[in-house]
Protein backbone atom coordinates (compact mmCIF):
# COMPACT_ATOMS: atom_id res chain seq x y z
CA UNK A 1 0.00 0.00 0.00
CA UNK A 2 1.56 3.26 -1.11
CA UNK A 3 0.61 6.75 0.01
CA UNK A 4 -0.58 9.06 -2.73
CA UNK A 5 1.29 12.30 -3.48
CA UNK A 6 -1.83 14.31 -2.68
CA UNK A 7 -1.94 16.61 0.37
CA UNK A 8 -3.93 15.70 3.47
CA UNK A 9 -7.63 15.50 2.67
CA UNK A 10 -10.85 15.87 4.62
CA UNK A 11 -13.29 12.94 4.50
CA UNK A 12 -15.51 14.92 2.13
CA UNK A 13 -12.55 15.60 -0.18
CA UNK A 14 -11.59 11.92 -0.09
CA UNK A 15 -15.12 10.79 -0.97
CA UNK A 16 -15.29 13.32 -3.80
CA UNK A 17 -11.88 12.17 -5.08
CA UNK A 18 -13.15 8.58 -5.25
CA UNK A 19 -16.39 9.60 -6.93
CA UNK A 20 -14.72 11.76 -9.57
CA UNK A 21 -11.78 9.48 -10.33
CA UNK A 22 -13.58 6.13 -10.11
CA UNK A 23 -10.50 4.83 -8.26
CA UNK A 24 -10.74 3.25 -4.82
CA UNK A 25 -8.43 4.40 -2.04
CA UNK A 26 -8.01 3.61 1.62
CA UNK A 27 -8.28 6.70 3.81
CA UNK A 28 -6.32 7.01 7.04
CA UNK A 29 -6.76 10.23 9.00
CA UNK A 30 -6.35 12.55 6.02
CA UNK A 31 -4.06 10.49 3.81
CA UNK A 32 -5.14 8.26 0.96
CA UNK A 33 -3.51 5.08 -0.26
CA UNK A 34 -4.14 3.50 -3.64
CA UNK A 35 -5.21 -0.14 -3.69
CA UNK A 36 -2.98 -2.54 -5.60
CA UNK A 37 -4.41 -4.67 -8.38
CA UNK A 38 -5.07 -8.29 -7.53
CA UNK A 39 -3.98 -11.57 -9.09
CA UNK A 40 -6.34 -14.03 -10.75
CA UNK A 41 -6.14 -16.28 -7.67
CA UNK A 42 -6.96 -13.29 -5.46
CA UNK A 43 -10.06 -12.56 -7.50
CA UNK A 44 -11.16 -16.19 -7.52
CA UNK A 45 -10.70 -16.55 -3.76
CA UNK A 46 -12.60 -13.31 -3.08
CA UNK A 47 -15.44 -14.55 -5.26
CA UNK A 48 -15.44 -18.00 -3.70
CA UNK A 49 -15.54 -16.81 -0.09
CA UNK A 50 -18.25 -14.26 -0.84
CA UNK A 51 -20.35 -16.88 -2.66
CA UNK A 52 -19.92 -19.45 0.09
CA UNK A 53 -20.91 -16.96 2.78
CA UNK A 54 -23.83 -15.54 0.82
CA UNK A 55 -25.29 -18.92 -0.10
CA UNK A 56 -24.92 -20.42 3.36
CA UNK A 57 -26.37 -17.34 5.06
CA UNK A 58 -29.35 -17.34 2.68
CA UNK A 59 -29.92 -21.06 3.24
CA UNK A 60 -30.00 -20.61 7.01
CA UNK A 61 -32.59 -17.79 6.77
CA UNK A 62 -30.20 -15.73 8.82
CA UNK A 63 -30.40 -11.97 9.26
CA UNK A 64 -26.74 -11.80 8.25
CA UNK A 65 -25.60 -10.73 4.81
CA UNK A 66 -22.28 -10.95 2.96
CA UNK A 67 -20.86 -7.82 1.34
CA UNK A 68 -18.33 -7.67 -1.50
CA UNK A 69 -15.09 -5.68 -1.68
CA UNK A 70 -17.02 -2.88 -3.43
CA UNK A 71 -18.42 -1.79 -0.06
CA UNK A 72 -16.45 0.73 2.00
CA UNK A 73 -15.93 0.17 5.71
CA UNK A 74 -15.67 3.22 7.97
CA UNK A 75 -13.77 2.95 11.26
CA UNK A 76 -14.84 6.23 12.92
CA UNK A 77 -12.58 5.96 15.97
CA UNK A 78 -9.53 5.97 13.66
CA UNK A 79 -10.93 8.37 11.03
CA UNK A 80 -10.40 5.62 8.44
CA UNK A 81 -12.10 4.07 5.41
CA UNK A 82 -11.00 0.71 3.97
CA UNK A 83 -12.21 -1.95 1.54
CA UNK A 84 -12.12 -5.46 3.05
CA UNK A 85 -12.24 -8.33 0.55
CA UNK A 86 -15.49 -9.56 2.14
CA UNK A 87 -17.54 -8.59 5.18
CA UNK A 88 -20.59 -9.99 6.95
CA UNK A 89 -23.09 -7.73 8.69
CA UNK A 90 -25.80 -9.20 10.92
CA UNK A 91 -29.09 -7.44 11.48
CA UNK A 92 -29.47 -3.91 10.18
CA UNK A 93 -26.64 -2.46 8.13
CA UNK A 94 -25.43 0.57 10.05
CA UNK A 95 -24.21 3.35 7.78
CA UNK A 96 -21.41 5.76 8.51
CA UNK A 97 -22.48 9.17 9.81
CA UNK A 98 -20.14 10.77 7.28
CA UNK A 99 -20.95 8.59 4.25
CA UNK A 100 -24.21 6.77 3.59
CA UNK A 101 -22.42 4.28 1.31
CA UNK A 102 -20.04 3.04 4.01
CA UNK A 103 -20.86 0.51 6.72
CA UNK A 104 -19.61 0.52 10.31
CA UNK A 105 -20.84 -2.74 11.87
CA UNK A 106 -19.34 -5.90 10.35
CA UNK A 107 -19.31 -8.99 12.55
CA UNK A 108 -16.83 -10.82 10.29
CA UNK A 109 -14.11 -9.53 7.94
CA UNK A 110 -12.16 -11.54 5.36
CA UNK A 111 -8.89 -10.61 3.66
CA UNK A 112 -7.14 -12.62 0.94
CA UNK A 113 -3.41 -12.29 1.52
CA UNK A 114 -0.86 -11.31 -1.09
CA UNK A 115 2.90 -10.89 -0.84
CA UNK A 116 2.59 -7.10 -0.82
CA UNK A 117 -0.20 -6.90 1.80
CA UNK A 118 0.26 -9.92 4.10
CA UNK A 119 2.25 -8.06 6.77
CA UNK A 120 -0.18 -5.14 6.73
CA UNK A 121 -3.24 -7.43 6.89
CA UNK A 122 -1.79 -9.35 9.85
CA UNK A 123 -0.46 -6.28 11.65
CA UNK A 124 -1.65 -2.69 11.29
CA UNK A 125 -4.86 -3.55 9.47
CA UNK A 126 -5.86 -6.14 12.06
CA UNK A 127 -5.17 -3.55 14.77
CA UNK A 128 -7.51 -1.14 12.97
CA UNK A 129 -10.19 -3.77 12.58
CA UNK A 130 -10.01 -4.59 16.29
CA UNK A 131 -11.25 -1.04 17.00
CA UNK A 132 -14.64 -1.97 15.48
CA UNK A 133 -16.98 -2.81 18.40
CA UNK A 134 -19.14 -5.24 16.37
CA UNK A 135 -16.25 -7.30 14.97
CA UNK A 136 -16.03 -10.88 16.28
CA UNK A 137 -14.05 -12.73 13.62
CA UNK A 138 -11.21 -12.02 11.19
CA UNK A 139 -10.30 -14.47 8.42
CA UNK A 140 -7.04 -14.49 6.44
CA UNK A 141 -6.85 -16.62 3.29
CA UNK A 142 -3.55 -17.58 1.64
CA UNK A 143 -3.26 -17.46 -2.16
CA UNK A 144 -0.15 -19.58 -2.56
CA UNK A 145 -1.32 -22.61 -0.56
CA UNK A 146 -4.54 -23.94 0.92
CA UNK A 147 -4.22 -22.30 4.32
CA UNK A 148 -6.65 -20.16 6.31
CA UNK A 149 -6.23 -18.40 9.66
CA UNK A 150 -9.30 -17.51 11.70
CA UNK A 151 -9.08 -15.05 14.58
CA UNK A 152 -12.09 -15.16 16.90
CA UNK A 153 -12.86 -12.70 19.68
CA UNK A 154 -14.11 -14.45 22.78
CA UNK A 155 -17.46 -12.99 23.91
CA UNK A 156 -17.32 -10.09 26.39
CA UNK A 157 -13.52 -9.99 26.33
CA UNK A 158 -10.75 -8.39 24.31
CA UNK A 159 -9.06 -11.78 23.90
CA UNK A 160 -8.62 -13.21 20.42
CA UNK A 161 -7.96 -16.88 19.71
CA UNK A 162 -6.45 -18.14 16.45
CA UNK A 163 -7.04 -21.35 14.54
CA UNK A 164 -5.22 -22.39 11.38
CA UNK A 165 -6.74 -24.68 8.74
CA UNK A 166 -4.45 -26.48 6.28
CA UNK A 167 -5.16 -28.68 3.26
CA UNK A 168 -8.07 -29.16 0.91
CA UNK A 169 -9.91 -31.62 3.18
CA UNK A 170 -10.17 -29.18 6.12
CA UNK A 171 -13.45 -27.64 7.19
CA UNK A 172 -13.30 -24.00 8.31
CA UNK A 173 -15.41 -23.10 11.35
CA UNK A 174 -16.78 -19.55 11.48
CA UNK A 175 -18.15 -19.14 14.99
CA UNK A 176 -19.47 -15.60 14.61
CA UNK A 177 -22.02 -16.69 12.00
CA UNK A 178 -22.33 -20.38 12.91
CA UNK A 179 -21.15 -21.67 9.53
CA UNK A 180 -18.73 -24.21 8.14
CA UNK A 181 -16.94 -23.85 4.80
CA UNK A 182 -15.09 -26.70 3.14
CA UNK A 183 -11.58 -25.77 2.11
CA UNK A 184 -12.13 -27.51 -1.24
CA UNK A 185 -15.05 -25.19 -1.97
CA UNK A 186 -13.08 -22.12 -0.92
CA UNK A 187 -10.21 -23.05 -3.26
CA UNK A 188 -12.51 -24.20 -6.08
CA UNK A 189 -11.09 -23.43 -9.56
CA UNK A 190 -7.65 -22.53 -8.20
CA UNK A 191 -4.95 -24.36 -10.16
CA UNK A 192 -3.77 -27.35 -8.05
CA UNK A 193 -0.09 -26.84 -8.91
CA UNK A 194 -0.25 -23.43 -7.24
CA UNK A 195 -0.37 -25.09 -3.82
CA UNK A 196 1.96 -26.81 -1.41
CA UNK A 197 -0.83 -28.96 0.06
Amino acid sequence: MKASKLPKLTIQEYLLQEKESGIRYEYHDGYIYSLAGGTINHGLLCGNIYSELRNKLRASNDSCKALTSEIRLNIPSLNAFVYPDTMVVCGEVEKSETDENSVVNPILIVEVLSKSTADYDRGDKFYKYRQIPSLQEYVLIEQSKSSVEVFYKKPQTDLWSIKRYEGRSSIIELQSVGLQIEMGDLYYDIEPDEFNT
